[in-house]
């Protein structure tokens, strides 16, 4: 059964840190992409960063230079370091996996969500 297991959301003051984990089990299918979303009420769900199987990496304008997306590839685990929070960062943020199906292409899995909540 695949699982994406999300912790490290919370609350905290404008300025702070978070650290966000997601662990991805169950799958036997390669890897193309593990990344975070967030969503905010009101609000439809964006792109955070996202790292390749490669390495490379994306982010959202606005957290760029204060987030960073890591992966710990043989643990199948992706970290999202955010720093110098903002109250517009205040959003639940899911974990996504992207993987390669042999015949059926890729497909995303998705975690439950994690609450992230800046206060001013």
């Amino acid at each position: 059964q695949v699982q994406l297991v999300e912790s490290g959301g919370g609350l905290v003051q404008a300025g702070g840190s978070l650290r966000l984990a997601c662990v991805f089990s169950g799958s036997t299918f390669s890897i193309n992409a593990m990344g975070w979303y967030r969503q905010a009420p009101g609000k439809q769900r964006e792109l955070v960063a996202v790292i390749t199987s490669s390495g490379s990496t994306n982010y959202l304008d606005s957290v760029k230079g204060r987030f960073t997306i890591t992966r710990d590839t043989p643990k199948n685990t992706v970290y999202l370091q955010m720093n110098s929070l903002k109250p517009e960062d205040t959003a639940v943020y899911y974990c996504n996996t992207n993987v390669q199906r042999p015949i059926r292409g890729a497909y995303d899995y998705w975690g439950q969500g994690t609450q992230v909540t800046v206060s001013s």
